[in-house]
């Protein structure tokens, strides 16, 4: 089956709970193998760093989302003939904007 992007989900619990017991089977394997500690607290590192990437992803999927309704919501305020139509489009992009500057 194909990895279809509209239909695959990011469960982000999933993904943390399966990356704290890779930091658990990781850490167990650095203290049974001293001689390859190195290379298991490089692997721990990675890990971090994907599930840190998961939560980027997650929030860069909300405002495209967020984007797109504000793009249909002018749209169809064209269609209504509103005198500001683009205001949906500003609003959205200020709020993404500010969310930025919050993180």
């Amino acid at each position: 089956m194909p990895n279809d992007p509209r239909t695959a989900r990011l469960d982000l619990q999933e993904a943390t709970t399966r990356n704290d017991t890779a930091r658990h089977i990781i850490a167990a394997f650095a203290d049974s193998l001293p001689a390859l500690a190195t290379y298991w607290r490089i692997i721990d590192t990675s890990l971090s760093d994907i599930a840190a990437l998961a939560a980027i992803a997650s929030a860069v999927r909300l405002d495209q989302a967020n984007l797109t309704a504000a793009a249909r919501a002018t749209l169809a305020a064209y269609a209504d003939g509103e005198a500001d139509c683009l205001a949906y489009l500003r609003d959205e992009l200020h709020a993404q904007a500010d969310r930025r500057a919050a993180r």
